[in-house]
This record gives structure tokens, sequence and C-alpha cells, in this order.
């Protein structure tokens, strides 16, 4: 991949997407296509077959998705099959068609089963039953995996697959009815730090633990497995570290200054009871992540305070 090679990054305005822009470009890669959803809509075969043909793309990192936390998982589970299917279907069956030379797809860890063995290794796939909560999800990504796999299998194709852990960073998003868990602790304890409010409501018991990966460290990954890794098998993106959910309530408590208290609203599910990936297998070809939690925390509530600032003026 030389620095002029054609790349298009779809998703690029999302917290992963805009990731791989920033590294890219830090890395002196300029020929970079971008493209909103209201420009490209990637649900649409047509729209994206043509884009494919006008554009000589050379690489693609297939970072769009429909993505949210458990309720949205659970009030939208249509969409989130139907959605997710028709994006990654249409681009890598249009990249497979114009002689894109090689795709990165962004799968997720929530293809693993629920009770599967910690930490997560790649052999897991599809030894059990996944968490009910985002299972449409889940299914679309792992058919996503299949797909790739297939086309290497039959055309010969360079496409890989990643599976990153629980995400955070720039451009995250903040809704409370579609949000991870990260940042919609950060904005819970901002609002109620601002709104003198006594108690910040945390959703499930606080037990489940989980690993956090910055978007930078996962945009630096797909990067190098882009430059350094050829394969079928899917490779898992993360820390290699997890923490409580409590235990980060109490981190993001701090960050931002809240003095209240902190209740669980055990009403709430918790989902899948661990999430931590086994990274033997990235660390073995050469990478590792790098921003600490805190660091990491740190740095995003300080975009979230910028951009409130923004928002006012």
């Amino acid at each position: 991949m030389h620095s002029n090679s054609s790349i298009y990054v779809a998703g690029h305005r999302g917290l992963v997407g805009s990731a791989i822009v920033r590294a890219l470009e830090s890395k002196g890669y300029t020929n970079l296509l971008l493209r909103t959803s209201s420009e490209l809509d990637l649900r649409n075969q047509e729209a994206v077959n043509d884009f494919f043909k006008n554009h000589a793309i050379e690489y693609v990192f297939l970072a769009a998705a429909k993505v949210g936390g458990i309720v949205a998982n659970n009030n939208y589970p249509a969409e989130y099959i139907r959605d997710n299917l028709l994006i990654q279907t249409n681009i890598i069956d249009a990249a497979y068609r114009t002689g894109v030379e090689k795709l990165l797809f962004l799968g997720s860890t929530c293809i693993y089963p629920k009770f599967a063995p910690q930490p997560l290794k790649e052999e897991y796939l599809l030894t059990g039953s996944l968490e009910p909560t985002n299972e449409p999800y889940a299914i679309a990504k792992i058919a996503g995996i299949n797909m790739c796999q297939s086309y290497n299998r039959q055309y010969n194709t360079k496409y890989i697959s990643v599976m990153p852990t629980n995400l955070y960073g720039p451009n995250d998003n903040y809704d409370l009815t579609t949000s991870h868990v990260l940042p919609a602790l950060i904005r819970k304890f901002h609002e109620a730090k601002k709104n003198g409010q006594p108690v910040v409501e945390v959703w499930g018991t606080g037990q489940p633990r989980r690993e956090f990966l910055h978007a930078d460290d996962l945009a630096d990954a797909c990067l190098y497995l882009m430059l350094n890794y050829e394969g079928s098998e899917i490779v898992n993106i993360g820390v290699g570290d997890d923490i409580p959910i409590s235990e980060l309530a109490e981190l993001i408590k701090t960050i931002v200054g809240f003095e209240g208290d902190i209740v669980y609203n055990t009403s709430v599910p918790d989902g899948t009871p661990r999430k931590l990936v086994d990274v033997t297998k990235i660390n073995g070809l050469g990478w590792k992540a790098r921003i600490a939690l805190e660091d990491g925390l740190r740095s995003v509530y300080g975009m979230f305070l910028e951009n409130e600032l923004i928002a006012k003026k």
C-alpha cells in the first residue's frame, strides 16, 4: 500500500472510520476516498456498485455499520441485522467485482458465544449460543466474516477480518438511547455534575467486566494488519485487560468530578458477564495497544467538554 494508493474508508465519520482516516493521514496516505451516508447509501447495491466501478479503488477499510448499545439492539433488531447485512454484502461483493487489492472487515467481539471461556480466543467463534440482546447484529457480523473467508477461498481475494473489543474515543456516540456503556456513563456523570444531581444511575449490577480499547489504537492495529497480515482467520484486537463496570463508573466519576452517589438499576440486563479478548495472535504479529484507559478517558472527556462549548456558541 503506497502513499498514493486509492483507499476507500467506509464509515469515515464514525468512531472507527474517523480514527482510521486520522491514522492513514498521519502516515502520509493522501488518496483517500470518503463518502457520507447522504452521498452514498451503502444499503443500496446499485449505488455501491456504481461507486466502485467509477473509482479505481485499491484498498478498502470496511468500518461502516449500524451500531449501538443494549437498548438500541433490543428495540431495533430488524434494522441491526438488515442494514449491516446489506452494507457489508454490497461492499465486499463490489470490491471483488472491481478487483480491489485488499479489504479489511471490522467485526466485533459480540460474535463470540455468551458463555465462552475467557479470554476469548479466535477459535471460539461458532462454538455456542450468542448473547440474546445483540444477536441480530452479531449474526450479521458473523456473516461478514464468512463472506470474506468464502470469497478468499473461491476467488483468491485478500480479505481480512478483525474483531475489536469495546471501543471509545473521538467521535463517539453519547446518545443515551443508542450509545455504549462508556460514553453513556461520561454523559450521565457530566450532566449530573452540571445539574447538581445527587445520584447517577448505572444500568445493571456493575459486575460484568469489560475491556476498553481506544479507537486510535484500533486504527493503528488495522493499518498494521493491512500492511502485515494475510489470511482468512480472524484476528482479535484488544488490550488484554478488563475491569468491572463498577470500577469504570468510579473512574469516570473521578475524572468528571462528580461528588454524588452511584446506584445500580438491577432491573436492566447486564448482558454478557465478561468479554476479554485473547490478544496472543496480534501481539505475536508484532502489535500491542499503547493508550492506557485512564489516559484515554481523560482525553475523550476533554473533547466532550470542548464539543459542548462549541455547541453552545
